[in-house]
């Protein structure tokens, strides 16, 4: 049986049990007491995305060698490491969206489905466009250079993490004029009035989305600049945005908390912009590029949870 066969059916097999684990015995608990369940549960998810990843490293490993095992690891790991940033934009959106935790899941599922349509399109362009114009990867390079300095330099239009409160976008409210919007978040359309509407939901489904192509014009060329193998690319990355709609849950609280975070993705992302432009020189392999990745991000999740007296830009 083909590979990619292989790799999505055990793809949705992980899939149903995350969600058959996590929806079992919810609506029988108490507000306080499902919430306690949901945060378990995502504690569970979480290590199981991880050892699937894992798991399916040591496969590779097996079949094909270390080389492309190690390969497929430091593309996870980057991929990884890119979705905790993407984390706090979900976490705005929602606030912007007045969407309840309850409902949040959904669109999270919903969105992870469709990022992995995007990622796969936007994975095989990238490595056809490097296989036909070597120029592409001194481009891609740029895009990732760029994304680094975009982390650095502080947006006027970025609120802090610690202020979440914003208005709504422009475009919700040029949505309502050309067509009535709903306030409720439990469903995606809604009938009132006798005129079917979107909800309010359907616009953060919209949002996620939207931001999802966003993050992939970073992540595709990080991925990239570790392996030009489409199924490892491929893999590493969906099995990174797999894992997101749980981590979501698990470290939402904590991502004030990673005040430094947004340094050492931006060197990561200087990194692999480095490891592109100077490939035809200087030539580093994929362990090489694991350990700079994992010893990036060792250093400044270390700081960040180190205690601190001074309130910093994120408090």
């Amino acid at each position: 049986m083909p590979r990619w066969i292989v790799f999505h059916l055990a793809l949705l097999i992980l899939l149903a049990a995350e969600l058959t684990f996590s929806r079992y015995g919810l609506a029988a608990l108490t507000p306080e007491a499902r919430a306690r369940r949901q945060h378990r549960n995502a504690i569970a998810a979480t290590v199981m995305w991880i050892a699937a990843a894992l798991t399916f490293a040591a496969v590779i490993f097996h079949a094909t060698g270390p080389a492309a095992a190690t390969q497929f690891l430091a593309g996870y790991t980057i991929e990884e490491s890119l979705s905790i940033d993407n984390l706090f934009v979900f976490l705005l959106l929602f606030r912007v969206f007045a969407i309840p935790p309850t409902y949040q899941p959904r669109v999270l599922f919903w969105g992870v489905l469709g990022a992995i349509l995007l990622r796969g399109a936007f994975i095989a362009a990238g490595v056809q466009l490097l296989a036909r114009f070597e120029w592409v990867s001194y481009l891609f390079a740029l895009i990732l250079l760029a994304a680094a300095v975009r982390l650095v330099i502080p947006s006027p239009q970025k609120p802090a993490p610690g202020n979440l409160a914003c208005e709504p976008p422009i475009w919700i409210r040029w949505i309502s004029h050309i067509h009535p919007v709903s306030q409720r978040h439990d469903r995606f359309v809604t009938r009132e009035d006798g005129q079917l509407r979107i909800t309010m939901l359907f616009l953060a489904l919209i949002a996620i989305e939207a931001a999802d192509i966003v993050f992939a014009l970073d992540s595709i060329p990080a991925v990239l600049s570790i392996t030009r193998q489409p199924f490892l690319a491929y893999t590493s990355n969906i099995l990174a945005v797999m894992g997101l709609r749980s981590l979501f849950f698990l470290l939402a609280a904590m991502l004030r908390q990673l005040r430094f975070l947004h340094f050492g993705l931006a060197a990561i992302l200087a990194f692999a912009s480095a490891r592109m432009l100077a490939t035809r020189w200087v030539e580093v392999g994929p362990l090489a590029s694991l350990a700079v990745i994992l010893g990036i991000l060792a250093i400044t999740i270390g700081m960040s949870l180190l205690p601190h007296r001074n309130r910093s830009m994120y408090d």
